[in-house]
């Protein structure tokens, strides 16, 4: 009897042992460790079962969870509530309710995870309404989920009044409260809050450093951090984090040093901090030096290497690591895709098939997106089992870079989730291939939605009021911005001084510049091609000297907005200089456009031999560009033969651009040779030269309207084209239209 009960305690302390052995190598990441773990027990008890269903669903494996989950020869609670949080980890809120809905018993905690789960998910309603049917008593911890729920979703009176009406608030619901503010930046309210609390703990000291470390006022911070009588590792750990990641790395490794103890995350946050720095060789060294290493210290090591380019060295530690970690491999696989190496980032990718968590599918599919292969980025975007709204994004964005507008706003209309990512993947997409009008038309649509635009829906809106020179509209989006936080961007702010420059509103363009409290290249860069596009080329030029006086080095966009100036305001031998002292002075290699505007300064002053022999005699390939700019310039100082030998090189690079033929035809037909225009007319039709429908915009009382040639659907289409016929032919009757110019209408 005595050795049966003695066999059946030892078995006993083996699963105790074992399960111990699991919960550990799930809680560091190690999965596949912990699969075979699981796979290798004899024996196996229901927290054997539910350390496993946890493990997986921490990992983003929720499938395989649930699998398990069905598979389990008995269920307890625990099981039920595991299976509940796991959907809650994952953000799967219908599953994780359908599930508790089919729950034989529910206690405090199962009800806790499901408030805590609509919360995250931001249905306050649905987690109000649960807790307020909760049967029997509610506990503090019930009472804490949905104030924090409240207080992280910034209803900060809802949880302040939830909180004043709580039996026995404890340091966490003081805390709950006090954590939405610092986390959702307020830090004056967060202050006052603090000041007002009747009790504190080391964890609301520590709250108020990492609040200070968020909005990047770390002298704060340290006030805060040197204010605490007992600081625990998380107190250094957060001040280590704000020192990292402001690059104060010196700072950081000070603190490190002075640090009574360590654990695994403050060697992380080190490494990491080296890392961000690419201090990649001293975070090896620490990497080297740590008594215990986990999943993440792997990977942020892995990454630093990539981050740097060098793919052999992230490579050898991935193969030298001692458990497989999905995160290291899709670090490496990023890696590869940041190089184009697609062939050897789909062979990552095959490697972890059972394993692949959705920044595993989404890693993948951007890569085949920013290369432009956009079907294996679908057939990829098909097959994942989950997608989230980064998913949907990619794929929209990678069809718009790819010009494929019509597929990037289908992929929209079906997203059933949009973020203030998506909108302006949406509007930045016609904005780069020329739908201003739809750009704005989706800034106005994100409004009507109730998002905030950021600055970067501010810069794309203002950047296609530019291109079309909608003055009022772009005004309005102005008055916005200084409603909002993002008036002091300055991607923002480049925006309107493009946006008042390309309106003629040099003047505004200039203040907005002056009033800017950090300006960049690109903001001297935008104010400089305002100048030019306006033609104030001695300011232009005054304002690239203003730049030398600031320490502010040009680049090539400096120079092409500079030598533009010089162009429209015809000062030759300024441009000149200033084209001379570009690799003289600069150390910046000429490239088409700077040769391009050269060019067009000499022909326009009737150098044209000079112009000619400097195309000649360039080191780079001569572009449509460069040779327009001749060829226009020979109409004007009648050069038939140059214009001739021009235009055949602007067939040769742009065959099937109609403009180029009719310039040439029109020089032949001021020059009277007739067969010369005939023969484009027939090199058009041979050549199959489709002229294509012009474009216009007119703003309507803050509307923007678009017209194309060819659309008969506008309203007094008839109306106009008759009109028009009749000023044509008024036109030609008094000599103000030659019949060469008719080529393009007929």
């Amino acid at each position: 009897m005595n050795s049966k009960l003695k066999s059946i305690g030892d078995k006993a302390t083996q699963v105790f042992q074992q399960n111990l052995k699991l919960t550990r190598l799930a809680k560091s990441g190690q999965i596949e460790e912990a699969i075979k773990s699981f796979n290798g027990m004899s024996s196996r008890n229901t927290v054997t079962y539910n350390s496993m269903i946890s493990a997986y669903a921490k990992n983003g494996r929720i499938l395989e969870a649930r699998r398990l989950f069905d598979t389990m020869p008995f269920k307890n609670l625990v099981s039920w509530n595991t299976m509940i949080a796991g959907y809650s980890h994952n953000d799967c809120v219908a599953e994780a309710c359908k599930l508790f809905e089919q729950m034989p018993k529910r206690d405090i905690f199962s009800y806790t995870l499901m408030i805590t789960c609509y919360t995250r998910n931001r249905e306050l309603e649905k987690a109000r309404y649960l807790f307020d049917r909760m049967p029997g008593e509610k506990g503090s911890v019930c009472y804490n989920a949905m104030i924090s729920g409240y207080a992280k979703n910034r209803r900060f009176q809802d949880a302040i009044n939830l909180l004043n009406v709580m039996p026995y608030p404890d340091f966490v619901s003081w805390n709950a409260v006090l954590a939405g503010y610092t986390q959702n930046e307020e830090m004056g309210l967060a202050l006052k809050f603090f000041n007002e609390m009747p009790r504190k703990d080391v964890v609301s000291w520590n709250l108020m450093v990492d609040g200070y470390v968020l909005v990047g006022d770390l002298e704060s911070a340290l006030e805060f951090f040197r204010r605490i009588q007992c600081p625990n590792v998380v107190s250094w750990v957060t001040m280590l984090n704000g020192y990292c990641k402001a690059s104060r790395i010196i700072e950081a490794t000070e603190l490190f040093d002075q640090m009574p103890e360590r654990n695994v995350v403050a060697w992380n946050a080190m490494i990491a901090g080296y890392v961000q720095n690419l201090q990649v060789e001293e975070a090896y060294k620490l990497f080297l030096a740590m008594p215990e290493k986990n999943s993440i210290s792997w990977t942020t090591m892995i990454n630093g290497y990539v981050r740097i380019g060098k793919l052999d060295e992230a490579k050898k530690l991935l193969y030298e690591m001692p458990f497989c970690s999905v995160a290291a491999q899709t670090a490496m696989m990023n890696g590869y895709v940041q190089s184009m190496k697609m062939d050897d980032a789909h062979q990552i990718f095959e490697q972890i098939r059972a394993r692949r968590d959705v920044v595993c599918w989404n890693t993948m599919i951007a890569g085949y997106a920013q290369c432009g292969r956009m079907d294996e980025a679908m057939k990829l975007f098909h097959q994942m089992p989950r997608k989230d709204v980064v998913s949907w994004n990619i794929m929209m964005a990678g069809y718009a870079q790819n010009g494929k507008m019509h597929e990037a706003l289908h992929i929209f209309k079906q997203m059933t989730e949009k973020n203030t990512v998506s909108w302006n993947s949406i509007i930045s997409g016609f904005t780069q291939n020329g739908f201003y009008a739809e750009a704005l038309e989706y800034f106005m649509l994100m409004r009507k939605e109730g998002k905030r635009p950021d600055w970067s829906t501010f810069a794309c809106g203002l950047s296609a009021c530019a291109n079309l020179a909608a003055l009022q509209v772009g005004k309005q989006l102005h008055n916005l911005l200084l409603k909002t936080a993002h008036i002091g961007d300055f991607f923002a702010g480049n925006a309107l001084i493009t946006t008042y420059a390309r309106c003629g509103r040099i003047l505004q363009a200039r203040q907005i510049f002056d009033e800017m409290t950090t300006v960049d290249l690109i903001s001297w860069n935008a104010l400089i091609a305002g100048y030019a596009s306006n033609g104030y080329g001695r300011e232009a030029i005054s304002l690239f000297q203003e730049m030398g006086i600031y320490g502010i080095a040009p680049d090539e966009v400096t120079f092409v907005g500079v030598l533009s100036a010089c162009n429209h305001a015809g000062l030759i031998d300024e441009g000149l200089h200033l084209f001379k002292s570009m690799n003289k002075d600069y150390s910046i290699k000429p490239v088409a456009e700077h040769y391009a505007c050269i060019v067009d300064l000499l022909s326009r002053a009737g150098r044209l031999v000079e112009a000619f022999e400097l195309v000649q005699g360039m080191p780079i390939k001569a572009n449509a560009g460069i040779w327009g700019a001749l060829l226009g310039a020979c109409r004007i100082h009648k050069n038939q033969e140059l214009a001739k030998f021009a235009a055949e090189k602007l067939f040769e690079l742009e065959p099937h651009k109609t403009s180029n033929y009719v310039l040439l035809s029109n020089i032949n037909a001021e020059a009277g040779r007739w067969d010369e225009v005939e023969r484009m007319r027939v090199l058009i039709k041979e050549r199959g030269v489709l002229k294509q429908a012009g474009r216009s915009w007119i703003e309507i009382k803050n509307k923007i309207c678009a017209f194309s040639s060819d659309d008969s659907a506008q309203p007094r289409t008839e109306e106009v084209c008759r009109i028009l016929e009749q000023l044509t032919a008024m036109m030609r009757n008094i000599g103000l239209m030659s019949e060469s110019t008719l080529l393009d209408c007929g």
